[in-house]
């Protein structure tokens, strides 16, 4: 299987160029509930460890159904298939500038949730202009054990979020193991409430918002992430979804920039504009690096071949 790692932000993404699973053709949101039904082992073979890395998400080229896009793309991570994913947007597009299979200028990648606009500045640089993102519900209790009541907002950006500010805990490297903890009880409990999307979508990321630790930074957070390892970028979608919030509440105005950290102090550039339908179309540009291109080796002998992560 032929892959190439890029990291953005710190956050890793491994594009699988060739040794994919056949997944058919039509639309996209097909193959994707195909390969998160069909194909769970190769989501763990490729991510987890030994192979893979706490963290890594994964994606998938497949041929798009919408001609116009240049890409169509699955992600995943070691434990689901996700709508989208903003660092891997940016990820995969600075992989194939370094492949010569993508140009600097603006191009459309399909993912299961939509069309994306992507624009590459340079070898490292892009911007990701991500699907309509929207607040369904603010304000919303949930209690946690050992922490009462915790209240937050659920936005869509590409994924479902459940999204509080300020953090219970202090957004701050040091406090990372009992941030995911947290996360963790508080994504339990809002699963427990019935929170979601409108049509019943579960919550399948929290973020935990702070204040700017400079004058330059609007904010940072803490991401938990489906496989319950924390986001070491800013998160493209869940800034999505954050933007959508703050939009709701009337805290920025379009296509005013801030800038979001992660916990690890990596920075997303932010803006929006107003969306069609009531909702914002984020604009989320980052930096990815390539760090390695690879042959992964399966063997039918390896007891560890799909995975020995838990």
């Amino acid at each position: 299987m032929h892959v190439i790692d890029s990291h953005t932000g710190g956050m890793p993404t491994r594009v699988i160029l060739s040794g994919g699973p056949d997944l058919g053709d039509g639309p996209i949101t097909d193959r994707a509930r195909r390969l998160a039904q069909d194909h769970p082992e190769f989501c763990r073979s490729v991510l987890a460890q030994p192979r893979g890395q706490d963290g890594m998400v994964g994606a998938l080229l497949v041929t798009p159904a919408d001609k116009t896009c240049a890409y169509g793309v699955i992600f995943f991570d070691a434990q689901a298939v996700l709508g989208m994913c903003g660092h891997g947007t940016i990820g995969m597009a600075v992989t194939m500038a370094s492949l010569d299979r993508l140009n600097t200028g603006e191009h459309k990648i399909e993912t299961p949730v939509g069309v994306v606009r992507i624009t590459l500045h340079d070898a490292n640089t892009v911007t990701v202009t991500n699907v309509e993102s929207r607040r369904v519900a603010q304000g919303k209790r949930v209690e946690v054990e050992g922490l009462g009541t915790i209240t937050g907002d659920v936005a869509f950006g590409g994924n479902w979020f459940f999204i509080v500010e300020p953090s219970p805990i202090t957004v701050c490297a040091d406090n990372i193991r009992d941030l995911t903890d947290v996360a963790v009880a508080v994504r339990s409990a809002a699963l427990a409430a019935g929170l979601g999307g409108e049509n019943g979508e579960p919550i399948d990321h929290v973020i935990f918002q702070d204040p700017g630790d400079t004058a330059d930074v609007h904010s940072c957070n803490f991401v938990l992430c489906p496989d319950d390892t924390y986001d070491r970028s800013p998160c493209g979608t869940g800034s999505s979804a954050r933007l959508a919030c703050l939009a709701a509440d009337k805290r920025l105005a379009p296509k005013t920039e801030i800038i979001q950290k992660s916990v690890i102090g990596s920075p997303y550039k932010l803006s929006y504009e107003n969306g069609a339908k009531g909702g914002v179309i984020p604009h989320i540009t980052g930096s990815a690096f390539v760090m390695a291109d690879s042959t992964l080796v399966f063997s039918e002998k390896d007891s560890f071949s799909q995975g020995c992560t838990p």
